[in-house]
């Protein structure tokens, strides 16, 4: 499917994001899902995916913990979720999700990135994506994946191998299902358990260096805002 390079990207997240932010973020959405369809994460998929989307980002257990009580307590903190698109350098799509309670900060901050950045924050790209759950781990081989999803009658799109891990591709709607085969397989750690966005098409590979240096200074200067939560781009960096 052209899409393997997951387990990269999210080994130099870990190291290139700062914990705080980290943090703050993963406070923020499971604070949001927890509010809007409910503590519980066996009945709601959104927080389920966020908690696991944490617990591989190593945010403690009484941060996630602290989120959700705030939310069920009745807490009158609101905030919007916008997605804003745009192009980089290397003609390559970018999607932006932000969480914020300064709606008009958000936006402008945002814009003001692509526009100092050698971006286009005009550009139209959502339809180059499609939520996936996706789902990386070691340890185990394609082969007896495949046969624990297939004996969970688990919707997948894709199994592959990447840098000596197993990355299960799902819709979004199956990422409890997924989940739970896996982790009937004894599986405790996972490098990836979340849902994301992910290009429909091949990655893009920028060769031109410079290009490839401007695109990531965009990229870096995007996911340092404080109202942005993720950042989806279709470039094999």
């Amino acid at each position: 499917m052209g899409r393997a390079h997951e387990v990269r990207a999210a080994s130099m997240a870990k190291t290139a994001a700062k914990k705080s932010a980290i943090y703050g973020r993963a406070s923020k959405e499971i604070y949001m899902a927890a509010k809007a369809g409910g503590a519980d994460p066996n009945s709601n998929l959104a927080l389920r995916s966020l908690i696991d989307k944490a617990k591989t980002n190593q945010v403690p257990s009484d941060v996630i913990q602290r989120a959700i009580k705030k939310a069920s307590g009745g807490d009158s903190e609101t905030f919007t979720a916008n997605r804003y698109e745009g192009m980089g350098p290397g003609n390559v799509a970018i999607i932006v999700d932000a969480l914020t309670s300064n709606v008009n900060r958000a936006a402008a901050n945002i814009r003001e990135v692509f526009n100092k950045n050698k971006g286009n924050p005009e550009g139209k790209v959502a339809f180059m994506f499609e939520d996936a759950a996706v789902f990386a781990f070691e340890n185990k081989t394609i082969d007896e994946t495949l046969e624990s999803l297939m004996m969970a009658d688990a919707d997948v799109n894709d199994v592959i191998e990447e840098d000596g891990a197993i990355i299960v591709y799902a819709p979004f709607k199956a990422f409890n299902a997924v989940k739970n085969a896996l982790d009937s397989m004894g599986i405790e750690e996972y490098l990836l358990a979340e849902t994301k966005l992910i290009p429909t098409d091949d990655y893009i590979k920028i060769e031109d260096q410079e290009i490839k240096e401007q695109l990531q200074i965009l990229l870096d200067k995007l996911d340092e805002l404080e109202d942005v939560q993720n950042v989806y781009h279709n470039a094999d960096l």
